[in-house]
């Protein structure tokens, strides 16, 4: 069995997401004890979102590149961050290790054109709702794009970094991500991408006007595939 390095503490909510799913997928896999072979290099997130608000994107890189470079020294044979906003550096980190980065808009993409979605809603931080490193992965692979407006993306940003990354689920912000969904479906969108892996700590199928696509979910299960 391959050995997965992860990157996590981004937040620390989501990153036990991808431990649980990973280890998850292995257990179905094989059966019995089996788990799977896991480095955690768990970041802390007040240093990285300090970088983010300053625009400080070469100092990020430099941390989760050491951090990168400490599992592959470790045994890693590939690296999954767990995030998707820093996936902005993931081609810096990438030029620091000679081991593969299972990338979180690549295993995306796959999942919705498995599903026939040719237009998708995309919720993130604001960063990755507005800066091109995300979306033209996206669209590079034929997959239309639609964020929300000015407004809602302000609120759709403060809910992640105020709330979800606290731990913190909120029924009012529910309904105000079910209406930006509603709104978004409105304009075409086929499904909706959860494009910051704590989003789906509050939205499901269950409560969503559109179909979910969880990146935490699907990343997770992605970097397990690929250990067989």
């Amino acid at each position: 069995m391959k050995i997965i390095g992860l990157i996590g503490g981004m937040s620390w909510e989501s990153t036990v997401t991808y431990y649980r799913l990973i280890n998850e997928y292995v257990k179905n896999k094989l059966g019995g004890l089996h788990s799977a072979k896991i480095l955690l290099y768990s970041v802390d997130f007040a240093e990285i979102e300090e970088c983010q608000t300053n625009g400080d994107w070469d100092k990020s890189a430099a941390i989760l590149g050491a951090a990168a470079l400490s599992l592959q020294k470790a045994g890693a044979d590939l690296i999954v961050i767990c995030t998707n906003t820093m996936h902005k550096v993931a081609p810096e980190i990438s030029a620091m290790i000679d081991i593969p980065i299972i990338h979180i808009a690549d295993a995306t993409a796959d999942a919705l054109l498995a599903a026939n979605i040719t237009k998708a809603a995309l919720l993130g931080t604001k960063y990755t709702m507005l800066q091109d490193f995300y979306r033209e992965r996206l669209e590079k692979r034929g997959i239309s794009v639609l964020v929300p407006n000015g407004g809602d993306i302000e609120i759709v940003n403060r809910v992640i970094y105020d709330e979800l990354c606290c731990g913190v689920v909120s029924p009012s912000s529910r309904e105000e991500y079910v209406r930006i969904i509603g709104e978004l479906k409105q304009q075409g969108a086929q499904g909706v991408i959860l494009g910051c892996t704590e989003i789906g700590m509050l939205i499901d199928e269950q409560c969503s006007p559109l179909p979910v696509f969880d990146t935490t979910v699907i990343h997770a299960e992605k970097a397990a595939e690929i250990l067989y």
